[in-house]
């Protein structure tokens, strides 16, 4: 296919404590499927365009009340994340698209479940039924060297440094590294982009780095597949909290508050299922005049 030129494109901006995405209407829009990862990448740069951790389109569902996908900044399709779905959820009920409190939602990894919290008509924090983690490594998927059916705390050599990571999948494959000091973005940047591309992930991997503060609260910061450097990921962060309450680290079948760069999440790990509560935010509206794809 040759140049796309869309015209007065109209978009809105929001975020999820600070993971940022750009959402398109392609109910309306109908942005051809091999322009969609071309179109991320353009939207998604910062300085000479939007700027935003993802694009997000909306579209039509024939098994929910809705479809949700989303593409990371570097054009590649994730299969889920936590913090979009919010940004989501809000979105087609705030536009009239889907006006429910429970909303039915197909993403790659499944049907999501999104609880939307009402004030005045406007959506003030969404809760997501996550689903049940994946820990079996073929399913994640990650090469364990223990060769067993589970990668829990297995150690990896990374550059100067060993660390112990557990692998969780929530729709998209995470390596959970519990630490006694947090890392700064220099060391983060390092160890996260070594750690996402490591030949024991096949499909790469988030990175997430946990400081334990209570067995009901913690601190993540993470280097997410495909973007860098986030102010929260949320699939991440339930990860986390999944790794730790293996480990015997947090309270099983508690809320944990865990804090990220951009703000606080609420998981809760029943043993089955992940709840994942938190904010998300509308930032502005806009209108691209003129765009070749």
């Amino acid at each position: 296919m040759g140049i796309l030129l869309l015209e007065r494109l109209e978009f809105e901006k929001y975020h999820g404590l600070g993971n940022d995405y750009v959402l398109i209407n392609d109910i309306t829009w109908n942005i051809p499927e091999e322009k969609k990862s071309e179109l991320a990448i353009k939207l998604c740069e910062i300085h000479f365009s939007i700027g935003a951790d993802g694009l997000i389109f909306i579209c039509n569902s024939d098994k929910a009340d809705i479809k949700m996908r989303i593409f990371n900044n570097d054009g590649t399709e994730a299969e889920m994340c936590g913090n979009g779905i919010r940004c989501f959820s809000k979105y087609v009920y705030e536009n009239n698209i889907v006006k429910k409190e429970e909303i039915k939602i197909e993403t790659l990894k499944g049907i999501m479940i999104a609880r939307n919290s009402i004030v005045g008509e406007k959506v003030f924090s969404v809760q997501i039924d996550m689903g049940p983690p994946i820990l079996k490594c073929e399913e994640i998927p990650v090469l364990s060297e223990q060769l067993s059916n589970k990668c829990i705390n297995e150690p990896i050599a990374i550059l100067d440094r060993i660390f112990n990571f557990t692998a969780v999948s929530m729709g998209n494959p995470h390596a959970v590294i519990f630490v006694n000091k947090q890392l700064n973005d220099d060391e983060l940047t390092m160890y996260g982009a070594t750690i996402e591309s490591h030949d024991r992930f096949p499909n790469k991997a988030n990175v997430e780095f946990v400081k334990v503060i209570s067995d009901e609260e913690s601190v993540v910061r993470v280097f997410e597949r495909g973007v860098g450097i986030t102010k929260s990921c949320g699939t991440g962060v339930c990860a986390s909290v999944v790794a730790g309450s293996i480990l015997g680290k947090f309270k099983k079948n508690t809320p944990i508050t865990v804090h990220s760069d951009g703000g606080d999440l609420r998981i809760n790990y029943t043993g089955k299922t992940v709840f994942m509560e938190g904010p998300a935010k509308k930032v502005f509206t806009g209108i691209l005049e003129k765009l070749e794809v």
